[in-house]
């Protein structure tokens, strides 16, 4: 395949919305990809509102040192997420309750096998991130521990 045949296949792409083409010729495969770029936009301006900023920057740095010591507990596989071991049982832990490393929080049922999620750390539970019976993915967040 020449260059000549290249710079042709190219241009024609150009004008189409084909964004992929693979071509094989006399034993010469080559693949063109395009990546679709979206135009520039612009935003309209608006009135910034009042707010104090010193109070919103002491919220933020709270919130932040708050949230950097907190432990995340995620979903290692993908399934559906329960609280408690059956419908009718109490949960395994609750919100605000200290819970040891290596203890049952909740189960995530995966293909009708039911797993039990452990703690990673000693610490108080301080949210839960997912609802009773929520499908959930790998590596979504479930729960937060403080381990102070």
């Amino acid at each position: 395949m020449e260059l000549e045949d290249l710079k042709e296949i190219i241009e024609l792409l150009k004008e189409t919305d084909i964004t992929e083409l693979q071509v094989e010729k006399d034993g010469t495969k080559v693949k063109i990809k395009r990546e679709k770029f979206l135009q520039p936009f612009e935003i309209a301006a608006q009135k910034p509102s009042v707010v104090p900023v010193q109070e919103t920057i002491v919220k933020e740095i709270v919130a932040e040192d708050s949230e950097q010591r907190l432990i995340t507990i995620t979903s290692p596989i993908v399934g559906t997420f329960y609280r408690a071991p059956s419908p009718e049982a109490p949960s395994f832990i609750e919100i605000g309750q200290r819970v040891k490393k290596g203890q049952a929080l909740c189960i995530i049922e995966a293909m009708k096998l039911m797993n039990e999620i452990e703690s990673e750390a000693d610490g108080v539970v301080v949210k839960a991130l997912v609802e009773n019976g929520q499908p959930v993915e790998y590596g979504e967040p479930l729960f937060l521990i403080d381990p102070a």
